[in-house]
């Protein structure tokens, strides 16, 4: 008996050593370097550099507009980098916002290497920059798959206006539930990602949007943390949208949404 219970305890050592050195590979897919910006699309921006805890450089994006309808802090998926994500952020900027977004550490230009600790390190020099010097319209943190983590843990830290949650989950393990092995081997994992528990404290109005034929992370996971969030909110369905779609299936409904809930804050 206690031969079995020794080799049981190292069996779960080596199962929880295993799956924390290599949970960053399937939680993280960065490319590096710089290729589209907004200049492509003819819009003016800044580049900009913050300093997140540790040394670590974070590289960014400032759009400005004239007049915004508000101001967006955009947290961005777990793929790609500010490159791939420039179409999304020009389109945002297109409909009337300034729009302000970084690269999490070991993406784009930005350096370190990524893990769930440090893109909350990342935000919280995000936040610094967004929130310092005069605000000129309201401030929304907009957060898209990966990115509505670290948009509502955003929010717990330092309220906006409103909270926008696109193709969001309550948390990692909500999205391994359906595959055994998988939730298996998330009990030996750290990251966690808990979406809904940040949202616990937040009373600003929610936005939560998810597409129906989302293939990474399924519609129910949005309805979950929508069923979660206890301050004034609002889901739409994006009907036909999978989950990478660069732009929306119905762009006139999903844009006179987002316009109906930034202009009434």
């Amino acid at each position: 008996m206690i031969k079995i219970i020794v080799v049981s305890l190292a069996v779960i050592a080596a199962l929880a050593i295993f799956v924390r050195a290599i949970e960053s590979r399937f939680a993280f897919f960065p490319s590096r370097g710089e290729t589209t910006t907004p200049g492509d699309f003819g819009i003016a921006f800044e580049r900009i550099a913050l300093t997140a805890p540790g040394g670590v450089t974070l590289r960014g994006w400032s759009m400005p507009h004239a007049s915004p309808r508000a101001r967006i802090l955009y947290f961005h998926g777990n793929g790609g980098n500010l490159s791939v994500w420039a179409p999304i952020l020009a389109g945002i900027h297109r409909r009337g916002y300034a729009v302000h977004a970084f690269d999490y550490r070991g993406y784009g230009e930005s350096t370190g290497r990524p893990s769930e600790q440090g893109l909350y390190r990342d935000v919280d020099a995000a936040l610094g920059w967004a929130w310092e010097g005069a605000v000129q319209a309201p401030l929304v943190y907009w957060g898209r798959s990966l990115g509505t983590t670290m948009a509502a843990y955003a929010a717990s830290k330092h309220a906006p206006a409103g909270l926008i949650l696109e193709s969001g989950f309550v948390d990692a393990r909500s999205l391994l539930r359906a595959s055994p092995p998988m939730a298996l081997l998330s009990l030996f994992a750290s990251y966690r990602f808990p979406t809904a528990r940040w949202l616990d404290e937040v009373r600003v109005p929610v936005l939560v949007m998810h597409g129906d034929r989302d293939r990474v992370i399924p519609f129910e996971n949005g309805e979950a943390l929508f069923e979660r969030i206890a301050a004034p909110k609002q889901f739409v369905t994006i009907r036909g949208a999978d989950h990478n779609d660069a732009a929306p299936p119905d762009p006139h409904t999903y844009w006179s949404v987002i316009e109906a809930f930034t202009d009434q804050l």
